[in-house]
């Protein structure tokens, strides 16, 4: 039986804790891994393939350049997407609280507005986020989940265990999930979105407000600040007079081999 969707106060306070959520816990983070990433310790430097990469972004491989190309990768992909996963069992407890479960393995139960049947719920950020060993630790959760059922007599379907992923399409899904989906429904985007909440439309609202906190925060001078303060470590280490005293040493003791013979 379909499920009425939330009503608009619900609806609104999770958007709400949505945006606070980023705000006070992703930007931050975000942050100070970015300013990190002024020393070069932080990378692994490739003479050859970064200053390749410095000429594809930039059109030159100087020290600056070559410091975008490693920054802009890191602090705009790598570093957000960690801090997003790492923090998504905080997002759950925080932003979806009204549908906490005190199941062991289980993120959120909640009542499918769709099929109207209560889902025992494991949340993944995107369609690409879990790896080969990921399924056998989501599919063992569900089956403690099954035994506790029969032992408490409780009805649940197959159905009725899902992963839920936050953004993407089923096109975009890993074969990792589709692994899952075989024998457990694997629920992203849009329709995950609308199952828990009822509202067709609350995934693009989510997106949006989540949008809106982006547009509050103008990270560039800090970017360009890293860049600048990498870009003088990467011109010293990339320096030919650092590896002078090593070649003179090695040719003094050839030239001085020379004369005792």
């Amino acid at each position: 039986m379909e499920q009425s969707k939330l009503n608009e106060d619900d609806l609104n306070q999770i958007i709400k804790k949505a945006r606070d959520f980023f705000k006070n816990e992703i930007v931050p983070s975000h942050k100070t891994n970015t300013l990190k990433l002024k020393r070069l310790k932080t990378f692994n430097l490739n003479p050859f393939l970064d200053k390749y990469k410095a000429s594809f972004l930039t059109g030159n491989d100087d020290p600056e350049s070559i410091a975008r190309a490693l920054v802009y990768p890191r602090a705009l992909g790598t570093s957000i997407n960690t801090i997003f996963g790492d923090k998504l069992q905080k997002f759950c407890s925080e932003v979806l609280e009204g549908f906490a479960s005190t199941t062991s393995g289980i993120d959120i139960e909640f009542f499918d507005k769709v099929d109207g049947r209560k889902k025992y719920c494991q949340i993944k950020a995107g369609p690409n986020t879990i790896n080969k060993d990921d399924i056998e630790t989501i599919k063992g959760h569900f089956q403690a989940v099954k035994n506790l059922a029969r032992t408490n007599k409780l009805s649940i379907s197959f159905d009725d265990l899902i992963v839920g992923v936050f953004y993407g399409t089923p096109k975009d899904l890993s074969a990792h999930y589709k692994k899952i989906n075989i024998e457990y429904p694997v629920i992203i985007g849009q329709e995950f979105w609308y199952r828990l909440t009822g509202e067709l439309n609350f995934y693009q609202k989510l997106t949006d407000a989540i949008g809106d906190v982006a547009s509050e925060v103008d990270g560039s001078e800090m970017i360009e600040t890293v860049i600048k303060e990498l870009a003088k470590e990467i011109e010293e280490t990339l320096k030919p007079t650092n590896l002078q005293p090593v070649i003179e040493k090695k040719i003094a003791a050839e030239e001085k081999s020379k004369y005792d013979l």
